[in-house]
């Protein structure tokens, strides 16, 4: 199992940034995914999670209405949309899956909100 995020980077308060996983080595359409986040200094946390089909997500109350989770079962992959950042969204981004009872991480992908 991999997981490979992108799309993150340095954005003003008020942007926008859409963030990618793409996976491989599992069926990825039988499984759901998340998406979490760790700022320094801060425990991991859950940001967003979705179904295998995605037919139904779920996201922190921090990020409700502004960040949106994802996915493209035809390329493996899962997306965060996130809109209106601020500051307090700066952290490291990881997408995680669990496949057979194991915990999958990716490497993680650096988001910083700053003017």
């Amino acid at each position: 199992v991999q997981l490979v995020e992108s799309g993150g980077g340095l954005v003003q308060p008020g942007g926008s940034l859409r963030l990618s996983c793409a996976a491989s080595g599992f069926t990825f359409s039988q499984y759901a995914m998340s998406w979490y986040r760790q700022a320094p200094g801060k425990k991991r946390e859950l940001v967003a999670f979705i179904t295998s089909a995605g037919g139904s997500t779920q996201s922190a109350d921090s990020v409700k209405g502004r960040f949106t989770i994802s996915r493209d079962n035809a390329k493996n992959t899962v997306y965060l949309q996130m809109n209106s950042l601020n500051p307090e969204d700066t952290a490291v981004y990881y997408c995680y899956t669990k496949v057979n009872l194991r915990v999958y991480w990716g490497q993680g992908t650096q988001v910083t909100v700053s003017s």
